[in-house]
């Protein structure tokens, strides 16, 4: 039997809390459903879930519910003080814990959810960490891969697929506190935080969001869902490439294609 593979990565700090990545998840429950529910095995990895497991926890039952009942997720850590704390979570075989990298331990996932974790290194390793993490996936993988703030009110992810390459940029704030759109600025992915000057396409995004949130300060008298919709159409109608549908918006995100916003 060969040894195992050492773990790719660093140790993060591993801040977490209960429902914090609950938008990503929906929206992966929402999006990234068929490829869960074609697999023969569907193996999903959270990679770097933290210091606590709730995270992870509560993926699997949101997937669960929304997708299939028999998914399955691991949640992998590089400390592995992290993964024996998890093991008292653990409901075999829904849900497992083990040491794990970017390497994925060897396991073959459908789908990687990694937040908060790239977010921690420098931008130079984000593109080799995003192709060894594609190189581990089942055919037809996906990997959901960014950042949010302590609460999770301000979400953003890159979905990557299986050649490694991104796809799309998904922004999402919780709009019943959302002050300005420019507030997703600090919690862009770290692909894309240091490259949010004048001249560049993730800048004009959120420019154009933050200058349509602006014009549309008149629906906010129907509430925030209305002023928001009404945000998103404009920069569709400005030519953005606007991936998604008025049924998403509504959940306070926008999805555009990364050639919009690539370095």
């Amino acid at each position: 039997m060969p040894p195992p593979r050492r773990p790719l990565g660093v140790v993060t700090r591993g801040t977490t809390n209960p429902n914090r990545l609950r938008r990503v998840d929906n929206w992966i429950a929402a999006c990234c459903a068929g490829p869960l529910r074609d697999a023969v095995d569907p193996l999903v990895v959270d990679l770097g879930y933290g210091a606590t497991p709730v995270t992870a926890v509560e993926l699997r039952a949101r997937l669960a519910v929304a997708v299939r009942p028999d998914v399955r997720v691991v949640g992998l850590e590089i400390d592995p003080v992290r993964v024996a704390a998890a093991a008292a979570s653990a409901d075999p075989p829904w849900l497992t814990f083990a040491r794990g990298g970017f390497e994925l331990a060897g396991l073959r996932p459908v789908v990687v959810r990694v937040f908060n974790v790239l977010r921690q290194y420098e931008e130079s390793a984000v593109g080799p960490a995003w192709r060894t993490m594609a190189a581990g996936l089942a055919p037809d993988g996906l990997i959901v891969e960014g950042t949010c703030d302590e609460l999770g009110r301000l979400a953003t992810w890159v979905l990557v697929d299986g050649s490694g390459e991104p796809r799309s940029l998904t922004l999402a704030p919780r709009l019943a506190t959302l002050e300005s759109p420019a507030a997703l600025a600090e919690r862009l992915p770290k692909a894309l935080i240091h490259h949010n000057v004048p001249g560049t396409g993730v800048h004009a995004l959120v420019r154009a969001l933050d200058d349509g949130w602006r014009d549309a300060a008149a629906y906010g008298t129907f509430g925030p869902r209305q002023r928001w919709l009404r945000t998103v159409a404009s920069v569709r109608d400005a030519g953005w490439p606007v991936l998604d549908r008025t049924a998403r918006w509504r959940l306070g995100e926008i999805t555009v294609a990364w050639s919009a916003v690539a370095p």
